[in-house]
């Protein structure tokens, strides 16, 4: 998929150049044929005035005709100063492009490590103390990170569902942090957490995450919807968006490395934003545990879109241990009409209220009131969402 990508890079470029030579040689031509036409009429002139002025005044006839040139060199042309100003501004163009360009980060990081344990937190390290940033000091307000040394590739917004898992929550940030730095990549982590005690519903918080988040930081291409139980083990398994949709979680030590069925997208699934558009969203009638992921496959296959997954050999995956709530008896049901549902059932018929928040700069929390609940650990939101008829 890389060389593809590659490919199409490279054949977009040999395009621009090719057309860029074609305009070039179509102005050097107009003007060649303008500029030899104006010399000739000038030539005739000053050969007709200085075999006139030969004949009485050699010297001043030498004299002028060594200032000629000066002064023909200072007509002003309108064709020649628009095609000097066109070429001139395209060139400063290509090298402010060219030297941005040599900013970027590498394609393929240096710093992966490939294969990382996975140590469990120090005992000192939460969410709610100061002593946070002693651990990941890059990491920024509201829970982001980006290279210091270079431009990132990618922008990407990593939305976590969350609800009662503080213990999960602490680890899952603590480890996730780190490989993220090593990716190269500016990045957010959003903890999103449903309001009250009502029953949990998987698709209304992710959606609801996903508008938000297009509030926050429009800019943001690149989804990753991310399990808060799952940790990744490898981290040339790169958080970011290819063409087309990818499922990132393929090898689960739970399931023995090897994936379950091949339709499965649950666990890590990566999107890019017009996909997710495309696909309304996840559906917001599964309530409880189970049967929105595979809906979603059911929204990825119908809209005509390749699922990708990367090698299950740097895919791969920790699962963290918890309490795993009660199936949804009724999900099978629903699943059947997931087909027909796709354009009335998603990301377009949820309404979502953000409730109060707490946070400093620290990680902290402390009594201001900001316009969302975030920490230096990840940008928390806490949401009271319904689905619209």
């Amino acid at each position: 998929m890389l060389g593809t990508y590659r490919q199409d890079k490279t054949c977009v470029l040999c395009l621009l150049c090719t057309l860029f030579m074609i305009i070039t040689s179509i102005f050097n031509i107009v003007f060649i044929v303008r500029r030899s036409m104006a010399v000739h009429d000038k030539n005739n002139i000053v050969q007709s005035k200085n075999s006139e002025m030969l004949k009485k005044h050699n010297q001043v006839t030498f004299t002028y005709n060594r200032r000629l040139p000066q002064q023909s060199s200072n007509v002003s042309d309108p064709f020649d100063i628009a095609y000097r100003n066109v070429v001139g501004s395209f060139i400063n163009h290509i090298r402010n492009k060219s030297t941005i360009s040599k900013n970027y980060c590498p394609p393929i990081p240096p710093d992966l490590q490939g294969p990382i344990p996975i140590i469990d937190p120090p005992k000192n390290f939460t969410i709610l103390s100061n002593i946070n940033s002693t651990y990941h000091p890059h990491v920024q307000y509201g829970g982001s990170g980006k290279p210091t040394n270079c431009l990132a590739r990618h922008k990407v917004g990593i939305i976590v569902p969350y609800r009662n898992r503080l213990d999960i929550l602490e680890h899952f940030l603590y480890h996730t942090h780190a490989l993220l730095q090593r990716q190269q990549i500016d990045y957010r982590i959003y903890v999103c957490e449903q309001a009250f005690n009502k029953t949990f519903n998987k698709g209304i918080v992710m959606n609801a995450c996903f508008k938000e988040i297009l509030l926050i930081e429009p800019n943001t291409q690149c989804f990753i919807f991310h399990d808060v139980d799952l940790l990744l083990i490898d981290d040339r398994n790169m958080y970011t968006c290819p063409m087309n949709p990818r499922h990132l979680s393929v090898a689960i030590d739970k399931f023995q490395f090897y994936l379950p069925y091949s339709s499965l997208v649950g666990g890590v699934l990566a999107l890019r934003r017009e996909h997710y558009l495309l696909v309304n969203g996840y559906s917001t009638n599964y309530w409880g545990w189970g049967g929105e992921d595979d809906d979603m496959y059911s929204r990825i296959v119908n809209k005509q879109l390749k699922l990708e997954r990367p090698p299950a050999f740097i895919a791969r995956y920790k699962m963290l241990k918890h309490l795993h709530q009660k199936l949804n008896p009724a999900r099978l049901k629903v699943l059947r009409t997931a087909h027909i549902r796709i354009d009335l059932d998603g990301v377009n018929n949820v309404k979502c209220y953000e409730l109060n928040s707490l946070l400093n700069n620290n990680g902290g929390m402390d009594g201001h009131v900001h316009r969302r609940n975030a920490d230096r650990r990840g940008e928390k939101v806490f949401f009271d969402a319904v689905t619209t008829v």
